[in-house]
C-alpha cells in the first residue's frame, strides 16, 4: 500500500504540491493517516511531469522521500501546470528498486496505483504476460502488479485509437475481474495523458484505499487535486465513491463516472 496525489491548474513549483502541505506527501510518508497493511511508506518515492515538448519525464528514487538530498533543489525549480507524486509501502515480495517505483510512463501517459493484487506473482502475473503483446511485454522493466496494470492499459489503447482512457480503464477492469475469481485486489489508479487527470478508486473483494479530490482548496488556487490522503485541512475535500472513475480538467467541473 502506498500513497499519491495529483495537481492539475496554474504552473507551480514542485514544493507548493510535494513539500509544502501540512499533511503532505513527505509527511505521509511517516506519519499517514489512514494508510492499511503498513505503517510507513519508506520504501523509495517519485513523481511525474510533462517537459517543454510535452512528453511524460519522471523522477524516482529508492529512498524515503524524508532523506533524498535532491528534493530541495528539485522541487524549489522545477515548475508545472501538472504534478503526479507517489511514495511507496512495498508489497511482501516486490524489490524494492529503481525499476519498481512510480510514476510510470510510456509515450503519452503517467500512471500510478496504490494497492495490490493478491498472490499476483503466483497466479496472475503469467496470465497478463499471455495476453499481453510483445512489444508491450517487452516494455516492462520490473516485477510488480503496478506496472502489468500499466502494461493491460498500454495493450488496450495500443489497439483502439479512438478508446477513450476511461473505457480503457472499464475494459481492464473486466479483463482483471475474470482472473481474479475470489482474489483480492485494490485498484486505485491516478492515469493521466498531460491534460486530463483520471482517478480510480477500486478493488474487488476488499474496500478501496481511500482517495479524495478538491477543486476549491484555498492553499491551490484555481486547482485541482487528488489525493489518497487530504493534503490540507481544507472542508473542500471529497472522498471519491468507490468503484468509479473521476474526470478531472481544467476549467470543467469534476466528471465521476461509475465503474
Amino acid at each position: 500500500m502506498c500513497r499519491m496525489a495529483a495537481y492539475l491548474g496554474s504552473t507551480i513549483n514542485l514544493n507548493q504540491f510535494l513539500t509544502r502541505p501540512a499533511h503532505s506527501l513527505v509527511v505521509q510518508s511517516y506519519a499517514p493517516q489512514e494508510l492499511v497493511y503498513a505503517k510507513v511508506n519508506a520504501d523509495g518515492y517519485g513523481f511525474g511531469w510533462y517537459n517543454m515538448d510535452n512528453q511524460p519525464v519522471n523522477y524516482r528514487s529508492t529512498m524515503p522521500i524524508w532523506s533524498d538530498p535532491n528534493l530541495d533543489s528539485l522541487s524549489s525549480s522545477l515548475e508545472s501546470d501538472l504534478w503526479m507524486a507517489y511514495i511507496r509501502s512495498a508489497t511482501e515480495g516486490s524489490s524494492v528498486n529503481h525499476e519498481n517505483t512510480q510514476p510510470f510512463y510510456d509515450d503519452d501517459l503517467l500512471l500510478m496505483h496504490n494497492g495490490y493484487i493478491e498472490g499476483f506473482a503466483e497466479n496472475i502475473r503469467h496470465k497478463i504476460s499471455e495476453y499481453l503483446s510483445n512489444d508491450i511485454q517487452a516494455g516492462i522493466q520490473g516485477n510488480t502488479d503496478s506496472e502489468y496494470i500499466f502494461a493491460i492499459l498500454r495493450e488496450l489503447l495500443s489497439h483502439d485509437d479512438d478508446l477513450s482512457i476511461e473505457d480503457a480503464c472499464s475494459e481492464m477492469f473486466g479483463i482483471l475481474e475474470g482472473w481474479l475469481n475470489d482474489t483480492k485486489a485494490l485498484l486505485n489508479l491516478i492515469i493521466t495523458d498531460g491534460d486530463v487527470i483520471y482517478a480510480v478508486r477500486h478493488g474487488y473483494n476488499h474496500d478501496s484505499p481511500s482517495l479524495y479530490y478538491t477543486a476549491d482548496d484555498d492553499f491551490f488556487p484555481d486547482a485541482q487535486l487528488i489525493a489518497s490522503e487530504r493534503l490540507t485541512q481544507s472542508d473542500s475535500w471529497q472522498a471519491v465513491p468507490e468503484h468509479h472513475i473521476l474526470i478531472l480538467s481544467n476549467n470543467e467541473p469534476a466528471e465521476l463516472l461509475a465503474l
